[in-house]
């Protein structure tokens, strides 16, 4: 079976990059790293990248709609193949152009349990909110923000006297855990997604 080749886009450290590439690297994840590539020139994922031996790519997107960015982008990837895009903290919203040109093919690891604290600083949305729990959820992108089937979540407590800083930590941990896992589960065949639900095959 040929490998899934995989894009990892990213805006910043590339925490969640590292995790998979790691599990890519000792061949738990049957699939290959086609392209790392951001919207940030000095976005330290790109630095990590590098000497991991993937190949690296800046695309600027200032001074450019986001549909005529997307399309760039979606070009780049269908140049290489790739089969499943990875969304490791890229802090841009996928137009349609994009999300149609990969339709289940797009996963993004968001920092809560969704549908719950859907957008930006959910780690704050839970505290405001007075949750006991937390977590974090691989999902497919679809036109809907933080809207898509999900594939899986792990929950973690919220603790008294918690902050954004340490909550926000804790969650990380598991994302490094689930993200990498909804990967390997793709490339190996393992995802169906039928109406709103993701099962995983046996």
């Amino acid at each position: 079976m040929n490998k899934t080749k995989i894009a990892i886009l990213l805006s910043g450290r590339g925490l969640n990059f590292v995790a998979i590439a790691r599990k890519v690297m000792d061949g738990t994840i049957k699939g290959d790293i086609a392209l790392v590539a951001s919207n940030k020139a000095d976005a330290r994922g790109l630095k990590k990248a590098k000497p991991l031996g993937f190949e690296t790519l800046f695309i600027p997107h200032i001074g450019k709609t986001r549909e005529a960015f997307d399309e760039e982008i979606v070009g780049e990837l269908r140049r290489r193949s790739v089969g499943l895009v990875c969304l490791a903290g890229f802090m841009r919203i996928l137009s349609p152009v994009f999300i149609r040109a990969f339709p289940m093919r797009i996963m993004n690891i968001h920092p809560a349990l969704l549908p719950a604290f859907r957008g930006t600083n959910a780690w704050r949305q839970a505290l405001d909110a007075g949750v006991k729990v937390s977590g974090a959820t691989v999902h497919f992108v679809t036109e809907d923000l933080d809207a898509g089937p999900i594939i899986l979540q792990k929950s973690v407590p919220v603790r008294d006297g918690d902050t954004v800083e340490t909550l926000s930590a804790r969650i990380l941990r598991v994302e490094r855990q689930i993200y990498p896992e909804a990967v390997r589960l793709f490339c190996g065949g393992k995802l169906e997604v039928r109406e709103r639900r993701v099962y995983v095959r046996k």
